[in-house]
């Protein structure tokens, strides 16, 4: 056995190559001719702890599954943000687990992108071959690749449906099988990974020695079965060799195919190289996925850390049950189930209402407070626009103070992004301003000749709709919108209905025949030859709401809005 030497103080050699190092290094003599450089967790102080990057701090702080808590976000490149992804299994339908997960991050790619400018270049692997997708093909009989790029497909739809933004590229495993076995080979050479007589290629936990365990700890790990000759119970698998009725690939070590965790750290690898700013995943594979993936990708770069930032998003509960939503556990919804009773931007909003990292429990209460919170602000946004139009008369409008409202929360919303991408604290501000906006909305049936101020209502309805709509939460409904009515035909007919119905409302308040849009002495009753009008007319407001077009009453005047009918689904809920 060679000695190993190391040298604890910074080293700087220039070898034949052309490259260097410089770190505290432990040298380990493999031959005569052959020296094997590794930083050393015991001089260095690598091991576990975090180093925080040398580059850009973006001025922004997330929470870091390494460190256990919030830290300044430092990406390697300015204005550049390399950040990848675990994605699905490709076996069943896709939940409302992994919806949670993958709005989640959209939401936070979103923010990164468009409200701090960076650009975010997001990788995403599909894993079209495991365990789970042979078992599945053999009780179809059906090819694993048929059963995978079927429901590949779904998923990519199930995402579309959910307005979450595709990755600049799906990297499927089974097209990069030889760069998996080239992965798998450097491992090898740097001695961190081990074959059996049987074909199969484990990774060598005591190889790294206490730098095992970043995310999660080392502690007393209970490894995954396999082999009887893995040298230690927790090493783990980076190539399976072939079983019969399985599908496989040529390798040094014989036909087979890859280990779960090893595809992803080749993929990352392929596309970023030896650092990664961002890492993200539901909190369910931070352990074993995200601390073999660190494992590999240390030992085949030779690098003390390799992704700088691991994101992990909460679990969701049914609610009052504390297991997460999961297809193992037979508790799940479909992504095209639950999409026939709310809507993507009723999901979203429920997503928004939690901090990303938060377990977030699913129930129709919890549903239906986001489905509030966006009736509230469809409700303000036709209040604001009557005004607008003069077709709703209110009290002097305080626009300074609404100005300076609008100020403060601009600012309040940067401040909860800026910190770990608060959502929560967002829709508080944005919902506190709906609510501000609406006390000086207060119908009032007399004018009383104050100056309208119809500019900061339009200021407060610009920022809020662009607010949400950087959030993924599109308040103008455009593709529901064209899928009723591409040309705009139902809009002027509810609005000449509306408008006769106002007439006809006006003629039978009068009490004199005065011309119809004139105020009503408050002191004075409609003539009773008349009242039938008006009840027809409150009989034709009543009628139409079911139908989605809602009329409100502001005095002599009314307003109209036409909101999404509600699926039988969602009737039943009430």
């Amino acid at each position: 056995m060679w000695p190993s030497i190391t040298i604890c103080r910074p080293l700087l050699l220039k070898l034949r190559s052309g490259y260097a190092f410089s770190k505290d290094t432990q040298l380990t003599l493999v031959s005569p001719s052959k020296l094997i450089f590794r930083p050393s967790a015991s001089c260095s102080g690598v091991g576990k702890k975090w180093t925080r990057p040398t580059g850009y701090d973006t001025g922004l702080k997330t929470y870091n599954s390494l460190t256990k808590q919030k830290e300044p976000l430092v990406l390697a490149q300015e204005g550049i943000a390399t950040w990848y992804s675990c994605g699905p299994t490709v076996y069943d339908h896709a939940h409302l687990g992994h919806a949670c997960s993958y709005v989640r991050f959209d939401i936070i790619q979103r923010v990164l992108s468009r409200v701090f400018g960076i650009n975010v270049i997001h990788v995403m692997v599909i894993t079209d071959i495991d365990d789970k997708i042979i078992r599945r093909a053999l009780e179809k009989s059906i090819s694993p690749t048929v059963l995978a790029r079927m429901y590949e497909e779904e998923f990519k739809n199930d995402m579309l449906a959910l307005k979450v933004l595709p990755p600049a590229v799906y990297l499927r495993v089974t097209e990069n099988i030889p760069q998996i076995v080239a992965f798998i080979e450097g491992i090898i050479r740097n001695e961190h990974a081990y074959a059996t007589k049987q074909g199969d290629v484990y990774f060598d936990i005591r190889s790294i020695g206490d730098r095992y365990g970043k995310l999660m700890g080392a502690g007393d790990v209970a490894g995954e079965p396999g082999d009887t000759e893995k040298r230690d119970s927790r090493d783990f698998a980076l190539w399976k060799a072939s079983k019969p009725q399985e599908p496989s690939w040529e390798s040094p070590w014989g036909k087979g195919r890859p280990g779960w965790h090893i595809e992803c750290s080749t993929i990352a690898s392929s596309v970023f190289g030896s650092q990664l700013d961002i890492h993200s995943g539901g909190i369910d594979l931070a352990f074993p996925h995200h601390e073999n993936e660190i494992a590999q990708c240390e030992a085949y770069h030779q690098c003390g850390q390799w992704g700088n930032y691991f994101l992990h998003s909460g679990h969701l509960h049914l609610k009052g049950s504390a297991e997460k939503m999961s297809k193992s556990l037979n508790n799940y919804i479909t992504i095209k189930d639950f999409l026939e009773s709310y809507s993507a931007n009723e999901f979203r909003m429920f997503c928004l209402l939690t901090k990303y990292r938060s377990a977030i429990d699913y129930s129709d209460a919890s549903l239906n407070e986001g489905r509030s919170s966006l009736a509230t602000i469809t409700a303000f946004t036709h209040d604001a626009q009557a005004y607008m139009r003069g077709q709703l008369q209110c009290q002097a409008v305080q626009e300074g103070a609404l100005w300076e409202r609008l100020a403060e929360t601009k600012a309040n919303v940067v401040r909860a992004l800026a910190d770990d991408f608060d959502t929560p604290r967002v829709v508080n501000a944005i919902m506190s301003l709906v609510y501000y906006g609406n006390c000086h909305l207060q119908p009032i049936t007399k004018p009383d000749g104050s100056p309208r101020t119809p500019a900061v209502f339009g200021a407060i309805l610009a920022y809020i709709r662009e607010t949400f709509e950087v959030l993924g939460v599109d308040l103008l409904d455009r593709k529901e919108a064209h899928s009723v009515d591409s040309s705009g035909t139902l809009e002027n007919v509810v609005e000449q209905l509306a408008r006769f119905r106002s007439d006809v409302r006006a003629f039978a308040l009068s009490v004199e025949d005065t011309p119809p849009g004139e105020p009503v002495p408050a002191s004075q009753r409609p003539r009773s030859e008349r009242l039938p009008l008006l009840k027809a007319c409150d009989t034709l407001r009543k009628d139409l709401a079911p139908l989605g077009v809602h009329i409100r009453d502001r005095g002599p005047n009314s307003t109209w809005e036409i909101s999404q009918k509600r699926s039988a689904g969602q009737d039943k809920e009430k």
